[in-house]
């Protein structure tokens, strides 16, 4: 039987990912790798959910890393997110700790599973300019027609749908290779929460951000010099709140809106996991409605 060598704790936002990976980790001594696209940011806390607190159990820290590793207003992308997670593992192997790998951008997780042959795929201007007046959906359902891996998730605006694109467009004219990537043997565990309650703690956690400062986080940002444009590009909570910040949506759209779409990013995710397993993932789904305690007994179950 094959030994377990990393830990996957994978679910849509607002699910409470985090919570068990921290308590899975002071279990099993691991350390955890996070798998989102937006908390590689600094300065970007409050919108992306960090919540580093939470990483503190029975009075010690769990260690974690690709937190807050590059400057907001930097386009951070897949092949430097598979790159840092290459490091990140051997780092925490070479110590004898177990990698737990948490979080909700499933093509980085999948890219980090699966060990893709990435090149860092340059602009295409041509295409670029061939894209620049199709609407978002227009580049979704082109998009959709690559058959190389890509994230549908994240895009949603048409600037990062072009880029997308561009990088499929790259990937289905070069071919990949085999490369040497460590052999994964992972143990992936998905958090199955119900729709309504899920919906629910969208709300109350979106309420609870913009109680705690998510505007004034915007604010700051904006006042570091970081372009409006370049907010709008991290989509969802920065999207929304720059347009609110620079006169484009009312206090109360910007809620409404910046709600719905996050319930529908949340069902983008759970398509993309469901993807995962068609593509040949086992995902071992467990009820986020258990106890912490049950949750833990049921994964070290499983190893």
């Amino acid at each position: 039987m094959k030994m377990t060598n990393i830990i996957t704790i994978l679910g849509a936002t607002a699910c409470g990912k985090t919570t068990l990976a921290v308590a899975l980790a002071n279990a099993v001594g691991g350390e955890i790798i996070s798998a989102d696209s937006r908390q590689v940011y600094r300065g970007m806390d409050i919108g992306t959910g960090k919540d580093l607190d939470e990483y503190t159990i029975e009075g010690h820290t769990i260690p974690y890393h690709l937190i807050d590793i590059v400057d907001a207003g930097y386009k951070y992308n897949l092949f430097e997110y598979q790159r840092d997670f290459l490091h990140a593992f051997n780092d925490i192997t070479e110590r004898k700790a177990m990698p737990i790998l948490c979080g909700g951008t499933g093509l980085y997780i999948e890219a980090a599973l699966k060990g893709y042959r990435l090149i860092k795929v340059a602009p295409n201007e041509l295409l670029r300019k061939s894209l620049e007046n199709k609407s978002l959906k227009e580049l979704t359902n082109i998009l959709s027609t690559y058959k190389t891996l890509h994230n549908t998730t994240d895009v949603d605006t048409p600037k990062r749908a072009i880029r997308a694109i561009e990088i499929a467009d790259y990937y289905e004219k070069h071919p990949q290779q085999e490369n040497d990537y460590p052999h994964l043997c992972p143990l992936i565990v998905g958090i199955d929460i119900d729709r309504e309650l899920r919906r629910t703690k969208i709300t109350q956690r979106l309420k609870k951000r913009l109680n705690e400062g998510l505007i004034e986080e915007v604010e700051n940002l904006l006042k570091k010099g970081i372009t409006p444009e370049d907010l709008i590009y991290y989509g969802l909570e920065y999207k929304f709140v720059t347009q609110h910040i620079i006169g484009k949506l009312t206090r109360e759209q910007l809620f409404t809106q910046l709600e719905t779409a996050i319930y529908q990013f949340a069902k983008r995710q759970m398509t993309w996991f469901r993807g995962m397993e068609r593509r040949g993932f086992t995902i071992h789904w467990i009820d986020a409605e258990l106890p912490t305690s049950e949750k833990i007994k049921r994964i070290l179950s499983l190893l």
